[in-house]
């Protein structure tokens, strides 16, 4: 297709990336002033390590980032991943060392706290290095701006004095929004104590909005006292505005709970100077109970869970759909996403433009500047492989499913299929955690029995050669056969699941006959029919 015909399919496409990125286009129908570059921006607060939701706010931006793009003709773009690093440290996390220095050091800016791993010069600074890792991990293009650094060089001055000058606006905005009890001592302005280093929550009077220079008390004590060059960070809500209005922010996207945030944040910008930028107000996750996931209560899935149990395209497959509505995000959902992803992955070199711009995958590709995948499919699915593997039991190793493998597909070498291969240590790994402590073969009834052994006598017959359908073709007259009393497929299929893999549910039977082998199956089969 030429870019003409994409941008045209692009302008009308109903995948959200392109919804969201329109709102850029009418925000600039003529491009953004001077040509210069939209800005997107993601925030991470360094008080923990990166984590899931700092991964899904980076992706789903950079699915908008690259629909702009696209809707543009490649106008220019910049994406900045933000660290409040600034922010005085409010509780010790639970996956620390040494976590009694921290404790020192609550109240303090994360960017002047030491690194209790003792790799860096700050907490802030080896938190931020991991983010830094975590997104090159995955081929990000962005640029790293940390909170600290522009509040110590004098880079948010500016932008300090603009909130100073408009202080009473700011506080009409935030008052109203607050307990009656935090409206006596809320300050837009927090302080950075020059006695006791800590980040000051405490009310202040500007004195010189030129000078930057405010009053408060400080252990009893009346001070004035210069915000700028890093002696004060802005309050939550009025510092995202100020970092709008400072970065020139077009799109950034957060989580429902900011909802109020992004509202009176959006109000301040105004005041600032700077409209509010686009964004998409996203859904949160739950866990399997339909709880909200919390990482104090650890009911979350981390990102080394998913990619233990399955691949980075099937994570980036899941995060893409449907974003402005709950998802559950457990380990449970992991085998799913990743035949989900493959079965969008091969559709997508014969979908027209308009299905291909609607296909997770065209996004995907393009979030790392690709543009083809290397691999069109999997010869096996996850699901069948993740069947085989249970069936092999828990102690089964890599070269052993490779040689059931081959009863299944051509050329059965790791390097042949890197794809499948990257999935069966995963498989390996969710078979020894979660399925095989579950499995339960229970003994067939009298009908099901007959059942089996009719089964066995037509796969002893079968020709040495038969494929999966030819086989699935024998399990079906089987069950069809009144002779065995099945009121339906169904009630076939789940006995043939419950007896011989242990499990209420399971794979196309002709498929995994075929990758078992046969007489693997005819054992499994007298194994349930032995007394």
């Amino acid at each position: 297709m030429t870019d003409a015909e994409l941008r045209a399919a692009a302008l009308t496409s109903k995948a959200w990336p392109f919804e969201e990125a329109r709102k850029l286009l009418k925000r600039y129908p003529e491009g953004k002033p001077g040509g210069a570059p939209v800005i997107f921006e993601t925030g991470y607060g360094p008080s923990g390590l990166p984590h899931i939701g700092t991964f899904q706010e980076v992706l789903r931006t950079s699915f908008v980032r690259r629909a702009y793009e696209t809707l543009t003709g490649g106008a220019p773009t910049r994406l900045i991943a933000f660290s409040d690093d600034m922010d005085g440290l409010r509780k010790v996390p639970d996956n620390v060392p040494q976590p009694g220095l921290l404790t020192a050091y609550l109240g303090h800016p994360l960017s002047r706290i030491p690194d209790p791993f003792g790799t860096h010069e700050s907490f802030a600074h080896h938190n931020n290095a991991m983010l830094r890792r975590f997104l090159d991990r995955f081929g990000f293009d962005y640029e790293f701006v940390s909170a600290s650094e522009r509040y110590n060089s004098g880079a948010f001055d500016a932008a300090l004095r603009a909130v100073l000058r408009h202080w009473d606006a700011v506080m009409a905005i935030m008052l109203p929004s607050l307990r009656e009890e935090r409206r006596r001592t809320y300050s837009p302005v927090l302080p950075v104590s020059a006695k006791s280093g800590m980040v000051l929550q405490v009310p202040v009077s500007v004195i010189d909005a030129e000078a930057g220079i405010v009053a408060f008390d400080d252990m009893g004590e009346r001070v004035e006292h210069c915000i700028f060059g890093g002696r004060a960070k802005l309050q939550w809500k009025v510092d995202w505005a100020m970092r709008w209005a400072a970065l020139g922010v077009d799109y950034e996207m957060c989580g429902k709970d900011l909802t109020d945030s992004v509202t009176q944040s959006g109000r301040i910008a105004q005041v600032l100077g700077q409209r509010r930028p686009e964004g998409l107000i996203y859904e949160l996750f739950l866990d399997e109970r339909g709880e909200k996931i919390s990482k104090s209560r650890g009911n979350g899935l981390t990102i080394e869970d998913w990619l233990r149990y399955g691949s980075e395209e099937s994570l980036g497959f899941y995060l893409y759909r449907e974003p402005r509505s709950a998802k559950q995000l457990h380990v449970g959902v992991v085998p799913r996403a990743v035949d989900e992803y493959w079965q969008f992955r091969e559709k997508l070199p014969v979908q027209p433009v308009e299905q291909q711009l609607g296909n997770p995958v065209w996004h995907l590709l393009r979030v790392n500047g690709r543009r083809e995948a290397e691999e069109a499919g999997l010869p096996v699915s996850y699901g069948l492989l993740l069947n085989l593997v249970s069936v092999m039991g828990a102690g089964a190793s890599r070269e052993q499913v490779w040689g059931y493998l081959a009863n299944y597909i051509d050329d059965p070498r790791p390097e042949a299929h890197p794809a499948l291969d990257a999935l069966v240590g995963p498989a390996l790994a969710y078979t020894r955690d979660f399925v095989a402590p579950t499995l339960h073969r229970r003994k067939p009834d009298a009908g099901e029995a007959a059942a089996l052994a009719a089964l066995d006598e037509e796969l002893a017959a079968s020709d040495a050669g038969a494929g999966a359908e030819e086989l699935q073709a024998i399990v079906y007259a089987i069950g069809k056969d009144p002779h065995y009393g099945f009121e339906s497929l169904r009630d076939w299929f789940k006995a043939l699941y419950e007896t011989l893999l242990g499990s209420p549910q399971g794979p196309r039977m002709g498929s995994f006959i075929a990758l078992y082998g046969v007489e693997n199956t005819r054992r499994l089969i007298a194994e349930a029919l032995a007394p």
